[in-house]
């Protein structure tokens, strides 16, 4: 039983943390779909200065959806 505890811990530290999506780069995609892809970079980069926000104010996991819609939506107005 200790064996099987101790090779269930070893694989845990071992896999590799899952990141969150990353930035999408405009240069490295095809030229048809690169304004496509500069429009996606700039709603990663609001929502990752909403989520910025949030963890600075420290948020409540369960008021964290609400916080984040309200923060989108009033940066997409002063747009």
């Amino acid at each position: 039983m200790k064996s099987f505890i101790f090779i269930g811990a070893i694989a845990l530290l071992a896999t590799a943390a899952a990141h969150a999506q990353t930035l999408v780069d405009p240069n490295k995609v095809a030229p048809e779909y690169r304004e496509a892809a500069e429009k996606r970079r700039a709603e990663q980069l609001r929502q990752r200065e909403c989520a910025l926000k949030a963890d600075l104010e420290k948020v409540l996991p369960r008021d964290r959806t609400a916080y984040l819609n309200h923060c989108l939506e009033t940066m997409a107005a002063k747009q």
